[in-house]
């Protein structure tokens, strides 16, 4: 007998007697999905070019995508907004990145309505449509949605995935994280990766068993419920980490360099139908090194490094196919929409001659090549946190000009994949129709069926802003509905206008400046200049890949397509226009926390977020840790911040207190006490005091003394030349008592627990530090 079910919300239907004999019964209706509603999934990919999937022309191994090219539909003209961040929240909310307040990456934030890096909660996510519509909602992987002074355990939990209608959430929440020591969060907590590097460890396989495992668990009891997944590896972010054998794979195969590439990818994108035949191939970038020019050391490393990138991708597709498969052996592959996307082009942070470790970037700090050439061997490998050399972002954003931040085409067109083969029937095809990030979202609604909600969880909500493009998935001339389209991203502005695209770059974007992190003084007078003499014009109806710029002989259009952009950025919350790059990281920004001077820390918690630890950089400061030290000796770590891509370490190793400090992992300084650390209970100390000013510009802090004391005795002093001066990595975390995940300093493996018992950590940075009046005392005499 079937039970009788009604409506929250609406009058009971059963009847209610004075005994249960006499009434009848009715139900609260389950929270139901439509029958035979389709699972959905969006799978985002990190920093990947036009030009670097297979089914893109690449030689990149991606079978399993390609395959979804192939059973499903490729689009040519997809579009985000050059950076992850920002295109991520278009992508789960059907709104411009600064209708959501992510101008830029989080850590990027700025005290403007479209850049504050808070997404309101009337931009509700899909997730949270979804989910009020009987899905189940899952989050798998790269996160970097939530203002990063929230992302600790003081909260607030309300913009993390499970406040924003995820139910499920495994990964990491910063912007790129190490592939074998990843920064790992379980739902709302943080958790250690289940294995090692040494055991086999590495991210993309750990996050794809946990992508299966939400589905099975929900699958076995609800077979009928639908799923909503959300899933974003770190590939193809730095660091590129993968397993050598993969890398191996493709030995030899870049050794004619980025330039023959580019020729070759063209060549495959034209025979594919994904350009058109009289297309043009953007021409070879001034800033990229011509490859012929090149030493044979420089080759082989170059080389070597793109080597590692093709067997991180080709890596990351065997695990989609391992989620695939799955779907596929519970009867779920046919039902299930895939879509397919980067959230920007490839990047060009690994700079001209690539990078071990992208933290440099970060700092403004300049690559080394001799460095560069002695990590060859271990590149892709848990050591490193490498980044490969931009003559292969250029290459990989093929047929398009530059990359990741900047709004020409090799910046926000990006490979785009639909998969559904229940609703789409014309497969194997290419879909011209201009699109954007912020249409994924209404293109579901639409085939799902389902009316965007006037309200989510009570807050009224935005009227969405992409439109939807499932009236081409089985219609290959339908006109787009998306005929305007603003770009900025750091200063750098362009609009799309039904087949017409204005350009204004920033001076300094040729990484000379703006590319290492820095963009030219931002001022009314210089914008108004720019406006008036820097846009340029193209017409992608006859050029897709911008290369002749008609502006001069178009005034009239150009003119209407600069107000046009002004029209949008008023509507959308764009301005102020902000060029200041990697310099917004160091800004200061509201934290749960009042301003104090004095950070207490106790062991047995979890690492603190770099963005919510106490700040060191470019100051004076002292770390003081009440702590007993067993008779059989002390050894372990007492306090440490960051990774092996940069950081500190406070510690006691062969029985002496010591501290180390990792510059960007290219010099690390050291201070050792001249004795030995006495059992009991005592207060260890290290003192740093600056002894000048930090030169940003050239990628150094400020210089200082650096001073170790046993119960207030000085007992080891050294100098250190210079700091990190704005960064010390996107995932830098504070511990107690241990150095989790990838190690500050070579020295030691971690964890590298302390073997005593902490009470209490603290750091100050009033400027409070000991004085040593003896020492005063002798520099004064020698003076006299």
């Amino acid at each position: 007998m079937a039970l009788k079910e009604y409506k929250p919300g609406t009058a009971f239907p059963g009847v209610i007697g004075r005994t249960f004999d006499q009434s009848s019964p009715a139900w609260p209706e389950p929270n139901r999905a439509k029958k035979d509603a389709p699972n959905v999934i969006f799978i985002v990919q990190d920093d990947t070019g036009f030009g670097q999937m297979g089914c893109y022309g690449s030689p990149i191994n991606t079978p399993n995508i390609d395959a979804l090219a192939k059973e499903g539909l490729l689009f040519n003209n997809m579009h985000t907004t050059a950076l992850c961040s920002p295109t991520r929240s278009c992508i789960l909310t059907g709104r411009n990145h600064h209708s959501n307040a992510m101008s830029c990456i989080t850590e990027g934030s700025t005290g403007y309505p479209g850049g504050n890096g808070s997404i309101p909660f009337e931009n509700g996510f899909l997730s949270e449509i979804l989910l009020k519509n009987g899905y189940n909602t899952y989050a798998v992987g790269k996160w970097h949605l939530t203002p990063a002074e929230q992302n600790s355990a003081a909260g607030p939990y309300d913009r993390w995935p499970l406040g924003r209608g995820f139910e499920r959430y495994y990964g990491f929440l910063g912007g790129d994280t190490h592939q074998y020591y990843p920064e790992l969060v379980y739902d709302n907590h943080q958790v250690e990766p289940p294995k090692t590097p040494e055991e086999g460890y590495h991210l993309t396989p750990d996050l794809t068993d946990k992508a299966i495992s939400f589905i099975a668990d929900s699958k076995q009891i609800a077979p009928d419920k639908p799923f909503f997944l959300y899933f974003c590896p770190g590939a193809g972010h730095a660091p590129h980490h993968v397993p050598k054998e993969w890398a191996d794979k493709y030995k030899g195969k870049f050794d004619e360099g980025w330039d023959v590439y580019r020729e070759k990818v063209f060549a495959n994108q034209k025979k594919l139908g994904i350009l058109p035949k009289d297309a043009v191939l953007s021409g070879h970038d001034p800033d990229v090194q011509d490859w012929n020019t090149l030493s044979a050391d420089e080759k082989k490393l170059y080389a070597r490094m793109m080597e590692v990138f093709a067997g991180f991708l080709e890596h990351t597709d065997y695990n989609y196919g391992r989620l695939f498969q799955f779907l596929k052996d519970i009867g779920q592959w046919d039902n299930t929409l895939i879509m397919f996307i980067s959230d920007n082009g490839a990047s060009a942070e690994g700079g001209p001659t690539g990078s071990v470790n992208e933290n440099k970037f970060f700092n403004n700090v300049p690559d080394d090549l001799k460095q560069n050439l002695a990590a060859i061997d271990d590149i892709g490998g848990p050591k490193y946190f490498n980044h490969y050399a931009w003559g292969w972002t250029h290459a990989g954003n093929t047929p398009f000009k530059r990359w990741k931040r900047e709004t020409y085409r090799g910046g926000v067109s990006d490979p785009f994949v639909v998969h559904w083969p229940k609703g789409i029937k014309k497969t194997g095809e290419v879909r011209t129709q201009f699109a954007h990030a912020i249409d994924m979202v209404p293109t579901v609604l639409e085939a799902l069926g389902i009316e965007p909600p006037t309200v989510i969880k009570g807050t009224t909500q935005s009227p969405i802003q992409g439109n939807s493009f499932a009236h081409a998935f089985n219609d290959g001339k339908v006109k787009s509905k998306h005929e305007v389209q603003y770009f900025e991203m750091m200063g750098h502005r362009s609009i799309y206008h039904n087949g017409w695209r204005a350009v204004c770059p920033w001076p300094g974007t040729s990484f000379t400046e703006a590319g290492m992190g820095f963009g030219m003084p931002i001022d009314a007078a210089k914008l108004t200049e720019l406006d008036a003499t820097s846009w340029e014009l193209y017409d992608l109806t006859k050029d897709p890949t911008e290369t002749n710029n008609i502006a001069k002989d178009n005034r009239a259009k150009l003119i209407e397509m600069i107000a046009q952009w002004y029209v949008e950025a008023g509507k959308y919350n764009v301005l102020p226009v902000d060029s200041r790059g990697t310099l917004r990281l160091a800004e200061e920004r509201p934290q749960i926390a009042g301003p104090r001077q004095s950070y207490t820390y106790y062991p047995g918690t979890q690492v603190v977020p770099g963005n919510v630890a106490v700040n060191v950089m470019n100051r004076s400061f002292s770390i003081t840790v009440d702590a007993e030290v067993p008779e059989s000796g002390a050894e372990g770590v007492l306090y440490a911040m960051g990774g092996n891509d940069g950081g500190l370490t406070f510690y006691i190793m062969d029985g002496k207190l010591q501290y180390a400090y990792n510059y960007v992992a290219a010099e690390y300084f050291r201070v050792t006490s001249k004795e030995n650390v006495p059992a009991g209970r005592h207060k260890l100390r290290f003192e740093f005091e600056v002894k000048g000013k930090p030169d940003v510009a050239k990628g150094k802090g400020a210089p200082g003394t650096a001073q170790l004391y046993i119960d207030g005795k000085l007992v080891g002093e050294t100098e250190f030349p210079y700091t990190m001066p704005l960064s010390m990595g996107l995932g830098a975390g504070a511990s107690v008592g241990c150095d989790p995940g990838s190690p500050a300093i070579p020295d030691y493996k971690p964890p590298f627990e302390f073997n005593g018992k902490i009470y209490t950590v603290t750091v100050d940075v009033s400027g409070d530090l000991i004085q040593d009046h003896e020492a005063a005392t002798k520099i004064m005499m020698a003076r006299q």
